[in-house]
C-alpha cells in the first residue's frame, strides 16, 4: 500500500503470525518515454519537478535493446497528471504499489527471505522429485515453459497461514476461499485483499503479463501497440460441426483440456509472435486467417499459459482424483484446479477487447487454430473408420468407438498437434436432433445430461415437473434399441396416466403451481395493463386483496378456466385464492405438459400427442 507521504508500506506475516511493517521512502513513481524527449516533454517534466535517466529495454515486437528516458515523479498523481500531458508514455498505468513489487522481484502472498529482501523459492527434495516426474517431457522440449512452471509450483507447494477474518477483512472464513485467494495472490503477483474480492480476470492476467515482462526487462508496450494497428472486432468464433440427428447407444465423448490455452501453448501464440516482423517467418500460416506465426522464438503468452495449462492438466487436476491423498490435499487440489481452469479459460477473452491486453490478430490466431484442430481431428476420425457424429468448439461425438479406436484418435491428436484430447465421458443413450448445440444423453449410470434445452422451465408445476423425471427414469437402464423400444412405450403409458389423472382431477392442487418472478413493478404495470400476463394478473388480485407487491417479488398462481376481472378475461388465480380443482383449466395443463416433453422426447422419435399434434418425424429428419 501507499502511505500519506507516498511510501511504499509492505505487509509481512512474521513465524509467530505477527504482522510487521516494511516502508520504503526511496522508490518513486516512474514511466518511461522516447529518447531523447522533444522540447513539449522537457517542459513538463521540469514544470512537475521529474528527472529523467536514460535506461536500455528491450522491445517486445522487434526484441531488441532500445535507449527510453525514466522519468521519476515526486508522488503518483503528479505521474498520472504528466502522463497525460504527454505525447507518448509507456507503464503510466501501472499502480504504484504493484510496481514497487514487479521491480524488486517480490510477489504478493508468498514466503520472503529478510536480508535481502526476496522470495523463498525451494522445494523440499521430495516435492523436487515428485516435480521431475511429472514435467520431465517438458524440460526436454520447452525449457522455458518448464522454469515457469517449476517457478509457479514453489509458490503454490508454500503453507498457506491460518488468520483471523479480522486480519483477512472478511466476515467469516471460508476455507476454500481463502484457499484460492493465496493461490491467485501467488500466481497474479496481485495483493491478498484483491484476490479475495476481486473478480476481474483480465486484471490477474495483466499482473501476470506486468510480471513476467518487467522481469525480464521488457518494456510493457502501449495497448495501441498491443492492437498491432487493428481495431477490436468481432472476432470468428469457434467451430460447430453440424450433428447428424438420430438416437445412439454407447456414445463417446472427446474433449480437447482446456483447448484455447492448450493453442496458445502448443502453437506458440503470442503478442509478439502473430505477424511477426521476420520474413522466413511468413509461409507458417494461421488456417483461414491472414497472419502468420514466428518460428524463431518462443512468445511469452505461450509460455505462461502453456505452464498454467500444464500445473492443471498435469498436477492439480490429477491430485484432486487422487484417493491415495488425504481428502483435504485433495480438496484444496480442486480448489487450485478450478481457479487455473477459469484463468486459461479467459486467456482468450481478454484479447478480443479489454484495455491493455486486446490484440485482434493474436484472438484471431486463437479461434483459427482452435478450428483447424477440430476440422482435423474429424477428419482422421473418419479415415480410421470411426463414426465422427458431432462436433461443438472443443468436443467431438464418436459413435459406437471402442476402446482401442479412442486410444489411437487421443494419441495421434497428441502427435500431431500436441494438445490433450481425453475421454470427457460416454452415454449409453445419445439423442441428437438437427439442431447445434442440442443433445440428450443417459450416462452409465443412468444420470440424464441434457444440453441446450431447458425442458422443464424453473417455475413448472411440480405435476409436470414429476412426469419428466418418471420418463427420464424410464431411459436410465436403456443400452441398446430393443431397450429403447420399451422404454418407449413406457414414457406413452406414463403421460398418458398423466393426462387422465388431470381430465379425473386426480392430482393435488398445490402440485399444479407456478411460481414467476415480477420483472417490473407490479403496482405501475397492473395501473395501465393493456394485456394481462398471468404473473401479472395474479399480482392484481393480490394487490386487491391488500397484499403488498414489489419488483423482484414472486407470485404463486394456478391456471384456471377463463373469467372476467375488471373488465378483461383472466385465466390464472393466486394460488391460495383457488379451492377446488373443478376450477382448473384441464386443457391448458395438458398443453403446457405436452409442450413441455415434447423439446426433449420429439427429437427420441416419441410421439406425444394431442388432437393437434403433428408427425414428429419431419423436426428430426428422419
Amino acid at each position: 500500500m501507499v502511505t500519506e507521504t507516498n511510501a511504499i508500506k509492505l505487509k509481512f506475516l512474521d513465524e509467530n503470525g505477527k504482522i510487521k511493517e516494511v516502508v520504503d521512502d526511496r522508490y518513486k513513481p516512474y514511466f518511461f518515454i522516447p529518447y531523447p524527449p522533444t522540447n513539449e516533454d522537457l517542459e513538463v517534466i521540469r514544470y512537475l519537478s521529474g528527472k529523467i535517466q536514460t535506461v536500455e529495454k528491450t522491445e517486445l515486437f522487434t526484441g531488441e535493446k532500445k535507449v527510453f528516458g525514466k522519468v521519476f515523479w515526486l508522488n503518483p498523481k503528479i505521474a498520472l497528471k504528466a502522463a497525460w500531458r504527454m505525447r507518448q508514455v509507456w507503464e503510466g498505468e501501472i499502480e504504484f504499489s504493484k510496481s514497487y513489487v514487479y521491480d524488486n522481484g517480490l510477489v504478493f502472498g508468498a514466503l520472503h527471505s529478510e536480508e535481502p529482501l526476496k522470495p523463498f523459492l525451494e522445494v523440499s527434495a521430495e516435492a523436487k522429485e515428485k516435480f521431475e516426474r511429472t514435467f520431465i517431457e517438458v524440460r526436454t522440449k520447452d525449457p522455458l515453459k518448464y522454469a515457469q512452471i517449476f517457478y509457479w509450483y514453489t509458490l503454490l507447494s508454500q503453507p498457506i497461514p491460518k488468520l483471523s477474518s479480522e486480519v483477512l477483512g472478511v466476515k467469516e472464513v471460508n476455507q476454500e476461499r481463502v484457499y484460492s485467494a493465496w493461490m491467485l495472490s501467488r500466481i497474479a503477483n496481485i495483493p491478498l485483499n484483491e484476490a479475495l474480492n476481486s473478480r476481474r480476470v483480465s486484471d490477474w492476467i495483466k499482473s501476470i503479463i506486468y510480471t513476467h515482462l518487467r522481469k525480464n526487462g521488457v518494456l510493457i508496450p502501449t495497448s495501441e501497440e498491443l492492437r498491432r494497428g487493428k481495431p477490436t472486432h468481432r472476432v470468428i468464433g469457434a467451430l460447430t460441426v453440424s450433428p447428424t440427428p438420430g438416437v445412439y447407444f454407447n456414445t463417446v465423448v472427446c474433449d480437447f483440456e482446456s483447448l484455447y490455452p492448450s493453442c496458445i501453448d502448443s502453437f506458440n501464440l503470442s503478442y509478439e509472435t502473430v505477424d511477426c516482423l521476420h520474413p522466413e517467418c511468413r509461409s507458417n500460416k494461421i488456417p483461414e486467417v491472414d497472419y502468420h506465426v514466428c518460428t524463431k522464438r518462443r512468445g511469452f503468452y505461450s509460455v505462461l499459459f502453456g505452464a498454467l495449462k500444464d500445473l492443471r492438466i498435469k498436477l492439480f487436476k490429477p491430485a484432486a482424483k487422487d484417493a491415495s491423498l488425504p481428502e483435504e490435499e485433495r480438496k484444496m487440489a480442486n480448489v487450485a484446479a478450478k481457479l487455473l481452469k477459469l484463468i486459461l479459460v479467459s486467456s482468450y477473452g481478454v484479447t478480443v477487447r479489454i484495455h491493455g491486453v486486446a490484440c485482434p490478430p493474436l484472438a484471431d490466431a486463437i479461434t483459427g487454430y482452435s478450428r483447424y484442430s477440430l476440422k482435423e481431428t474429424w477428419k482422421m476420425a473418419e479415415e480410421k473408420s470411426l463414426k465422427p457424429l458431432y462436433g461443438d468448439t472443443d468436443s467431438i461425438f464418436l459413435d459406437n468407438a471402442s476402446n482401442e479406436q479412442v486410444e489411437w484418435l487421443v494419441k495421434a491428436v497428441k502427435e500431431r498437434f500436441n494438445l490433450d484430447l481425453a475421454v470427457e465421458k460416454r452415454y449409453n443413450l445419445c439423442v441428437l436432433p438437427k439442431a447445434k448445440k442440442a443433445y440428450f444423453g443417459i450416462l452409465p449410470d443412468g444420470t440424464p445430461d441434457i444440453k441446450g434445452v431447458t425442458p422443464i422451465k424453473s417455475n413448472a408445476p411440480r405435476f409436470i415437473n414429476n412426469v419428466f423425471q418418471q420418463c427420464v427414469k424410464a431411459l436410465s437402464t436403456v443400452k441398446n434399441l430393443e431397450d429403447f423400444e420399451q422404454a418407449k412405450k413406457v414414457i406413452k403409458d406414463i403421460v398418458k396416466k398423466a393426462i387422465e389423472d388431470l381430465k379425473n382431477r386426480r392430482v393435488m392442487l398445490e402440485d399444479l403451481v407456478y411460481t414467476v418472478r415480477l420483472y417490473f413493478d407490479p403496482n405501475e404495470k397492473v395501473a395501465d395493463m393493456k394485456t394481462a400476463a398471468q404473473q401479472y394478473q395474479c399480482a392484481l388480485q393480490l394487490i386487491d386483496s391488500g397484499k403488498k407487491l414489489e419488483r423482484w417479488d414472486t407470485v404463486s398462481f394456478i391456471k384456471v378456466k377463463p373469467f372476467n376481472y375488471k373488465g378483461k378475461a383472466f385465466t390464472v388465480k393466486p394460488a391460495e385464492f383457488v379451492k377446488s380443482l373443478y376450477e382448473i383449466n384441464v386443457e391448458d395443463y395438458i398443453r403446457n405438459l405436452l409442450t413441455a416433453l415434447n423439446q426433449t422426447f420429439q427429437p427420441m422419435g416419441i410421439k406425444l400427442e394431442t388432437e393437434k399434434e403433428t408427425e414428429i418425424s419431419k423436426w428430426l429428419g428422419f
